[in-house]
This record gives C-alpha cells, structure tokens and sequence, in this order.
C-alpha cells in the first residue's frame, strides 16, 4: 500500500495504475492475484472494471477474464468483506451476463468465494475452481 496526499492507495496491475484503497478494491486486488497465482490466468487475459452496456443502463465488471480467442469467459463480482453474498449479489453477475454470456460466474467478498459454472445450458455451482487451462 503506497500513502498519497494522506488517500491510501493501492496498485492495480490491470489497470496499472494507482486507486483508492477502498475495501472492496483490496478485495478485487486480492482475488486478481487468486486468478494469477493459484488458477494460473494470465495478467494480459484479465480485465479490472470493464464496462458494460445492458440497454440504456452503463455497468461495470469488477473483473473480466478473456479466453485465448479474447472472448469473456468469466465475470468476477467482488464485495467488501462485510457484504453477504446473497441471492442479489449473484442476480448482479447474472445481470451482467445477460451482455457477456460467459462460462463461469464467481462472486466473492474475500471471505466466502462462490463459482457457477454453465453446465448443458444451465448454471451450476462448482465445488473447485478450475485453472485457466481448464476453463
């Protein structure tokens, strides 16, 4: 953590630049590193929020993996740590998905992390996480 002008900050290397330190980008850093170091997803195949359109209404991803073709192939949904994840955080990632129609669906706060995975049409939650050569 890097202190400017009294306003902590953070790194992100997605983004490569400098944020505010807010819980749930410590959260969103945190699980960059998770993608990178235990699932293997390389930095250049992720984006941090990434901006969508879903009718008239603007969102943005808290973080986007991209298979080998560039397509999105996974959302990320981060929370503060202090946030439930509950039914709304994962219509959140579904709303999302209605753009994207990725293969994987994760929702996490830092504490409890879940991951859905497209199964014969359907979304189902997953008891791994598999590495991005899985995916």
């Amino acid at each position: 953590m890097i202190y400017m002008a009294d306003h902590a900050v953070i790194w992100d290397p997605l983004r490569k630049k400098e944020v505010a330190r807010t819980p749930e980008e410590v959260v969103r850093q945190w699980f960059i590193g998770v993608l990178n170091s235990t699932l293997q997803v390389p930095m250049h195949m992720m984006m941090s929020e990434a901006g969508l359109k879903l009718g008239d209404k603007h969102f943005r991803a808290d973080i986007l993996v991209y298979d080998r073709k560039a397509q999105p192939m996974v959302i990320v949904e981060c929370k503060r740590p202090e946030v439930e994840l509950t039914q709304e955080v994962l219509d959140q990632a579904i709303r999302y998905n209605m753009v994207l129609n990725v293969k994987y669906m994760i929702i996490t706060n830092g504490t409890k992390t879940y991951i859905c995975g497209k199964q014969d049409g359907r979304y189902v939650f997953l008891n791994t996480f598999p590495t991005y050569n899985e995916m």
